[in-house]
Formats: structure tokens, sequence, C-alpha cells
């Protein structure tokens, strides 16, 4: 029987405890009742939501107050050459064999999806010139990276490999246009080392977003997920579908809905803290786990997975899965 430890805002994911913790963990723990339904009904193993991903890298990079300050006294240098960088960009992508192909432009360029590209190009230029370390880049970037997997519009994959690249280009080209700046060789020096590290944990995200989205369609077996009340603005739509192996379990489907959509997790997902032992030692490891919120319902061919041996139910062929908001 599983004994959550509530922590709301934990500032970290892991941390390891001592055994003498359980007592505490009893103290705080639901009903037995409940517990056995939350235990049927949690989701483990989920991805980190891309706002996580994004203050955990940055703090990882260590991009601090003295990074900032130099690279925004180069940002007006960048800035004067910023419609330079977009155009050179697009041009390199039309002239080079392989992302010409993939971009559609092995016969010419499409003026229109030129157009869309570099009004994209700016806006991520101008945002990450901006210094921008919001929460709400975090979710741009993520997107960004779905659609770098063939998610977006036009549905145009494009390996990671041409994604790594560019971005690598693109602190060539910041590199390029310092030097022609009035700028001291130190204060190039820091500025660079500050966009260096800034724009790897932006492509460490993009990437991220690519790799839950290809995850999102692996699988032979395609499930449909029916969402109902508040989950349909938010994601836009009433049903997704997501792709599983044979034998799966309704746990990994969801898994992998919630890491696709994690906008979707604080209305329907409560997180709470379990512990587990580590490599049988005197501690115990806290990890995060995820309950249904009271009221919410999951539902598998019309019957609540609670009544089905929950979230660890095989999932097969011609399987609809549906999630309800309180008074569905």
């Amino acid at each position: 029987m599983k004994n959550y430890v509530k922590l709301i805002q934990y500032p970290i994911s892991t941390v390891f405890l001592p055994k003498a913790v359980r007592v505490f963990s009893h103290l705080l723990s639901v009903s037995t009742e409940q517990r056995w339904k939350e235990a049927q009904l949690e989701l483990k193993g989920l991805a980190p939501t891309p706002q996580e991903e994004w203050q955990r890298s940055l703090a990882f990079v260590g991009l601090g107050a003295a990074d900032k300050a130099a690279m925004s006294r180069s940002v007006e240098a960048l800035m004067r050459s910023g419609a330079e960088l977009v155009a050179n960009t697009y041009e390199h992508l039309q002239k080079f064999p392989e992302t010409a192909t993939i971009l559609g432009w092995e016969d010419g360029l499409d003026p229109q999806h030129l157009e869309e590209r570099r009004r994209f190009f700016t806006v991520w230029l101008a945002r990450t010139l901006g210094m921008d370390t919001s929460d709400e880049f975090a979710a741009y970037l993520f997107s960004a990276g779905k659609y770098h997997a063939g998610h977006g519009p036009r549905q145009i994959h494009t390996p990671p490999t041409y994604v790594t690249a560019s971005m690598g280009m693109v602190v060539a080209s910041f590199a390029q246009d310092l030097t022609k700046a009035d700028l001291s060789s130190q204060e190039i020096a820091a500025a660079l080392a500050g966009w260096s590290k800034y724009l790897s944990v932006q492509l460490n995200l993009m990437l991220f977003g690519y790799h839950v989205a290809r995850e999102f369609e692996t699988g032979n077996l395609p499930i449909p997920i029916k969402v109902f009340g508040t989950l349909r603005p938010i994601l836009g739509k009433t049903q997704v579908i997501v792709c599983v192996n044979p034998q799966d379990t309704v746990s990994r489907a969801l898994s992998k809905f919630f890491n696709y959509y994690p906008e979707a997790r604080p209305h329907a997902l409560e997180r709470l803290w379990d512990t587990e032992e580590k490599n049988q030692s005197e501690w115990l490891e806290v990890v995060p786990i995820y309950i249904l919120r009271k009221g919410w319902r999951i539902l598998l061919n019309g019957r609540e997975l609670i009544y089905q041996g929950g979230f660890e139910q095989p999932i097969g062929e011609q399987d609809e899965i549906s999630i309800f908001p309180p008074g569905r």
C-alpha cells in the first residue's frame, strides 16, 4: 500500500531521506481506501514539464547576472545584423541539398513558406536578443521542437542534426558580428560565453520537444484519447491519437499524452511525492508521482479504470480512452 507525502512546490525532484521519514509519511497519509484508489490511478515517470526542464537547464549552465550584463552590452551590435542573419540562414538552407529537400525547396523556393519561416525566425531572434527566460518562452521552444518532429502545420520533419547545427551557426554568426562591434576582446569573450550558455539551453528545450513528439507517435497501435470539458479549449481538440505497442498499459498511453500536452497536467493531475528504497540501503528516494485530481475520471471503453485494474490495465486494439473533468 502506498503512502504519499504531499510536498507542494518542493524545490527539487529527487532527494534522499532516512527511513525514519516513514513515520512522518504515515502521519500525513490519506485514508486506506483513498490510498488504494490512488495506487490504482497513479502515473510515475512522467517527463519534466518544459518549464521545469528550462529552469533546471538554466541553473545547470549557471546563466547569471554577470552573463546577462555581458550579453546585454552586445545586443545592439547583434540587432544591427539581425536581418542579415535571417536572410543568410534561409539562403544557406535553400542551397544545401539535404535541407532544401526537407523544406520542399529542391525545385525552387516557395515564397509563402519562406515568409512563414522568416517570420518565425525573426520572432525567435527578437526574443533571444531580449534574453527571454520566461516560462512562456520555454513552452514556445518546446512547441518549436514538436514542429521540428513534423507536428507543425506543414508537417515537415527536420532531423535533430540540422537543428543542432543551425544553433551552432547562430553562435558562429554572433561571434563574427561581435568582432565588428566597438567592444573590447574581454567584452566579446564574456558576451559569447553568455550567449553560448543561453543558446545551449534553448537547443535542449527544442530537442526535448522533438523527442517527446517522436515518442508520441512511436508504436503500431493507435489509441484515441477523447477529452471533455475544460481540456478541450486547452488542447484545441476533442480527440488525439497516441501510438503505443501491443500489451502496453493505459499508463503508457497516458504518460505519452501528458508529456505531449504538459499544459493539461495542472488541470487533471495532482503531483505528490512517494518514497522508494534506494539500492536496499538505509535511504529512501523521494520521487514525483501524479494522481487524478478529485472528481476527474478516466474511462477505458466507457468504463472507469478504477474498476478495470487501474492504469496498469493492458491496452489493445480498438480500445479508447476518455478523460472527463468533474461534473461530466
